[in-house]
């Protein structure tokens, strides 16, 4: 018996990193899959090496910016396998640490959108979705320890994380209350081994001195995250509702 057996999940941004980390460990784990991404050939690269090891997965290109495109993912769900128990908004994007000042509209926006529109719409979506279940779900959203830290991002990024753990803990404490089979938690992370994190480059030098200061060199690998996400997901924390969990290495205790 697998954590997620006849569990419907959908994932955000499963073309790389955390969240294709985070697929591999739900079609293991027994889970029917929904993986989205911007990227198509990454994306169609981790629908390949989820089906090639025996799990069961469809791929839908979604840029979560944007509603009708977190919409459609989400139908997806239900044309597929009739529900949806696990909604898990791994996709972000970085912002290079810029500052208010150095920041362009366009990066801003772009961030605001993926970070923050995009776990709004789908949650949305979901719970809708949950209501009409008896069985409720659940909604895993990735922050950031920059959700409750000013120096771990720029301005746009440590912006969006902060209202991903407000999102978070808003939709607990009112749907929480009305059925607590409808949970939502956030996994904050600290340095991860990514794509997005090896990319870095261009810093704002602002906010590289800033986030320079903060101390830590600790590094985390995807599957760390993932771990994470599968026990809030999962049943093992059926009462664990509105909690940031926090998984990076220690960095935000020193």
């Amino acid at each position: 018996m697998g954590r997620l057996d006849n569990k419907v999940a959908v994932i955000t941004g499963a073309g790389s990193g955390m969240a294709r980390a985070t697929a591999i460990l739900f079609a293991l784990a027994g889970a029917k899959l929904v993986i989205a991404d911007y990227n198509e050939t990454t994306l169609y690269e981790t629908l390949a090496e989820i089906t090639a090891s025996g799990g069961t997965a469809v791929a839908i290109r979604t840029d979560v910016a944007k509603e009708e495109d977190v919409e459609a993912m989400i139908q997806k769900a239900v044309d597929e396998y009739g529900r949806l128990d696990i909604l898990a908004n791994v996709a972000g994007v970085f912002d290079n640490t810029m500052s208010i000042e150095n920041i362009s509209n366009d990066l801003y926006n772009r961030v605001i959108g993926v970070n923050s529109n995009g776990p709004f719409f789908s949650c949305g979506a979901a719970i809708k979705l949950f209501k009409e279940q008896e069985t409720g779900g659940s909604i895993v959203n990735v922050a950031s320890i920059a959700g409750f830290r000013g120096a771990r991002g720029g301005v746009a990024y440590t912006m969006s994380k902060h209202a991903t753990i407000g999102l978070t803990r808003s939709i607990a404490a009112m749907y929480g209350r009305e059925n607590k089979k409808i949970r939502a938690n956030a996994i904050a992370p600290g340095f991860i081994k990514t794509g997005m994190t090896a990319d870095l480059s261009d810093y704002d030098p602002i906010g590289k001195a800033a986030s320079r200061d903060t101390g830590s060199t600790l590094m985390g690998d995807p599957e760390d995250i993932a771990q994470a996400i599968l026990y809030l997901a999962s049943d093992d924390s059926k009462f664990v509702n509105g909690t940031v969990l926090t998984v990076d290495g220690s960095w935000t205790v020193r």
